[in-house]
């Protein structure tokens, strides 16, 4: 059974969403799932704006206040982690691990405030790849942030091609950022899993995008039928 405490939660926000899978206003009108989403913004954010997505975590089984006491009791380790690595990181926009974790903070802020109302419409749904039970075409877009290709060494090749088969049959287009592992190096399922889903017949696109704090991750991998 999945457990709380397998999980360190470091949500991301609604603009950093924007940036890493490239999402435009037509983008954002559509129809949209995050897989493995956490406690991030987005989905908050863009209920705010009248708009539609849907996040997926096996970590959605837990109640508000249980997200947030693992929240505050990983929030300083997790800081402190990325201080040992913080050479691993481009510090432009974000100029030190204090105002990343004031980041981080407040888009977790803003899932939680947004949680347990959000579970009732059924915008977070404790589902987890690599397969759901969504009917196929319920969306237009999957999103997959900080999981896939980054847990490489975790997460078998397999278990990449599958969820991504299972994104493509809930929607017609995928998007997956970013394309590095823990360590920063290219993913090694990078090429197998273009290679087996170029044979299933899908189209693939490696994209730069206006999105770069670990280094070298400004690419993400969009997959079309």
């Amino acid at each position: 059974m999945f457990k709380l405490n397998q999980i360190v939660p470091w949500g991301r926000s609604f603009n950093e969403y924007v940036k890493m899978f490239g999402l435009d206003e037509a983008d954002l009108r559509k129809k949209i799932i995050c897989c493995a989403d956490g406690p991030a913004s987005f989905n908050a954010s863009m209920k705010k704006r009248g708009l539609s997505a849907v996040s997926c975590d096996p970590i959605y089984v837990f109640s508000a206040i249980e997200i947030k006491k693992r929240i505050k009791d990983c929030f300083e380790s997790v800081k402190e982690q990325t201080m040992l690595n913080k050479d691993k990181y481009c510090w432009t926009e974000i100029k030190s691990v204090d105002e990343l974790g004031k980041i981080r903070m407040r888009a977790m802020v803003e899932f939680l405030k947004d949680y347990e109302q959000g579970k009732e419409e059924g915008r977070y749904i404790a589902q987890s790849l690599p397969r759901m039970s969504f009917p196929q075409d319920s969306f237009d877009i999957a999103l997959c942030s900080h999981f896939l290709f980054l847990y490489s060494s975790h997460l078998s090749l397999d278990f990449h091609i599958q969820s991504v088969l299972d994104m493509m049959r809930i929607a017609g287009e995928a998007r997956i950022f970013p394309l590095l592992d823990l360590n920063g190096d290219k993913s090694p399922y990078i090429d197998p899993l273009v290679d087996a889903m170029t044979r299933s017949g899908y189209r693939i696109e490696i994209k730069t995008v206006g999105y770069e704090f670990q280094c070298g991750a400004n690419k993400m991998m969009r997959i079309f039928r």
